[in-house]
């Protein structure tokens, strides 16, 4: 049995005139760190506070850990942890007082599932008297985690734990992730940075509530379905207007220093002619491997 099931599951806002989430399914095996990738607005969100019992399904049914989310939603709140997108502990607790009052919640303790929570927390214990509200980003971070760990929880949920963290901070948190996997905890994870796609075992691509794909990463990059070029040159407006009206060109789009574009025919030569005519010089074109960014973006354009 999945860790996690949805079957066409439906989330609607202002009386049925928002469709947030449309017929979404999709299982997660256990032990898995599985990744909702998508912008705001994608319905992330709903999906993890539907999952987690916080909001009833307008339509479609899920399940976690074999419990339903409405007829069961009692067990399914004492099984899993949930670290919302916003952080929501106690801002006048210390570190200290927000993780006893958490176990203390579940009826545990921290000394009971300490080993749990152990390489979070020794990160933070120097700090373990100051209040929540006073922490930095990433301590935040790492101190609500340890509260939706306390309890042990088997399913943990996690809605854009990074959004707004440094990237040294990042880095770390992922660290930790991988290392919870190893303790046979499933793990949901959502996020509207690409580049954490990679790290997860599967991911699902996910915009306007509705799923674009769900496959591994590496699956996803390795279907892309054309030859991807980086083009650049010293006036990047004008090459890329140009590009969006040369008759060979597929797909092209701003993507850091470079444009990345797609055409009907090998470009080297015939494209490099058409941009030179068009008074664009000193142009850099060369194939590039696609990321998770580019795969999201031609699902976009399909």
């Amino acid at each position: 049995m999945p860790a996690v099931q949805l079957n066409n599951l439906v989330k609607t806002y202002n009386n049925g005139m928002v469709k947030a989430v449309s017929d979404v399914s999709f299982s997660v095996e256990k032990g898995e760190i599985f990744g909702l990738i998508g912008p705001d607005g994608a319905g992330k969100t709903s999906i993890f506070r539907m999952l987690t019992t916080l909001l009833l399904p307008d339509g479609g049914t899920a399940s976690v850990d074999g419990f339903d989310i409405v007829k069961d939603y009692r067990q399914i709140r004492n099984t899993v942890g949930y670290m919302p997108g916003k952080f929501s502990l106690y801002q006048d607790l210390t570190v200290e007082e927000n993780l006893t009052f958490f176990a203390t919640v579940f009826g545990t303790s921290v000394e009971e599932n300490y080993d749990l929570i152990k390489g979070i927390y020794v990160q933070i214990e120097k700090f373990k008297t100051r209040r929540a509200g006073k922490l930095s980003g990433g301590m935040k971070q790492k101190l609500a985690l340890c509260c939706a760990l306390i309890h042990k929880p088997t399913v943990l949920f996690l809605d854009e734990p990074t959004t707004g963290v440094d990237p040294v901070s990042r880095k770390e948190f992922w660290d930790m992730l991988k290392r919870l996997k190893e303790q046979q905890i499933t793990i949901l994870v959502s996020t509207p940075y690409m580049d954490e796609a990679t790290m997860c075992d599967r991911i699902a691509l996910i915009q306007t509530g509705k799923l674009l794909s769900i496959d591994t990463p590496e699956n996803i990059i390795r279907n892309y379905p054309d030859e991807l070029y980086e083009v650049k040159s010293e006036n990047m407006y004008k090459l890329l207007k140009s590009l969006e009206t040369y008759d060979q060109i597929l797909n092209c789009y701003a993507f850091g220093e470079f444009a990345h574009a797609s055409f009907k025919t090998p470009p080297e030569t015939e494209a490099k002619r058409y941009l030179n005519e068009k008074g664009i010089q000193n142009i850099v074109l060369r194939k590039t491997v696609p990321t998770i960014e580019d795969c999201f973006i031609k699902f976009l354009k399909s």
